[in-house]
C-alpha cells in the first residue's frame, strides 16, 4: 500500500539529489528546533516573550478574517486551551487587546496593540537582517531562484501536511505563487 509521500517514486537521476536534500533538511531541522532566530529576536528586542507567543504574532497576521483564541490554536496547531494561554499573556502585557467583533458582537477578536504593531516591526526587521546576514554574498539570481524554489517546496510540504489535524490548507503569505 502506498501512502502519500511514495505515491511517485523518483527517477534514478533524482535519487542524489534528494538524498542530499534530506540530508540538509535534517541540519536545517535541528537550526529550527533550537528556534535560532526567534530566540535572537526575543534576546534582542522582547525578553519578556517566550518563543510561543512570537508564534501567536505570527500565526495572527496569517489568519484571513477576524482573529479568534480558536483561529489562533488552529493556525498553531495547539489545543484551545494552550492558545486561550498564550494569548492571555499577550494581552496581559499589552500586546494584544481583545474587543468585540464586528460580526457577531458576543464573540470576542484580537488585535495587536500600538505596542504590538511596533514590536512586531521590530521583530520582522530583526529576522531580515540576521536572513541578510546568512545570504550575504548571495547574487541576485541565486536569491530570487532561492526564494521561488523554496517557497514551492514549503507549499507543497503544507499543503500535504496541513490537513493531518482536519484544517485546511496553510496559506503562503509571503510570495506569489508560481506555476509548477
Amino acid at each position: 500500500m502506498m501512502n502519500r509521500a511514495t505515491e511517485t517514486l523518483p527517477a534514478a537521476s533524482k535519487t542524489a539529489d534528494i538524498a542530499r536534500i534530506s540530508e540538509i533538511m535534517g541540519r536545517m531541522r535541528l537550526m529550527i528546533g533550537r528556534r535560532v532566530i526567534s530566540r535572537t529576536v526575543i534576546d534582542d528586542i522582547a525578553p519578556s516573550l517566550e518563543i510561543s507567543h512570537l508564534d501567536v504574532l505570527d500565526a495572527m497576521r496569517r489568519i484571513d478574517g477576524e482573529v479568534t483564541v480558536g483561529a489562533i490554536a488552529d493556525a498553531m496547531r495547539l489545543d484551545p486551551s494552550r492558545g486561550s494561554r498564550l494569548v492571555t499573556e499577550l494581552v496581559t502585557q499589552g500586546i494584544l487587546k481583545r474587543d468585540a467583533s464586528q460580526m457577531d458582537g458576543r464573540r470576542s477578536i484580537l488585535v495587536r496593540t500600538e505596542m504590538g504593531d511596533r514590536l512586531l516591526k521590530e521583530i520582522h526587521a530583526t529576522k531580515r537582517r540576521l536572513l541578510a546576514s546568512m545570504l550575504d554574498g548571495w547574487t541576485e539570481d541565486e536569491l530570487s531562484a532561492f526564494a521561488v524554489l523554496f517557497d514551492k517546496f514549503v507549499s507543497r510540504f503544507e499543503n500535504t501536511y496541513s490537513n493531518d489535524k482536519g484544517g485546511p490548507p496553510l496559506p503562503t503569505p509571503f510570495l506569489a505563487k508560481t506555476p509548477s
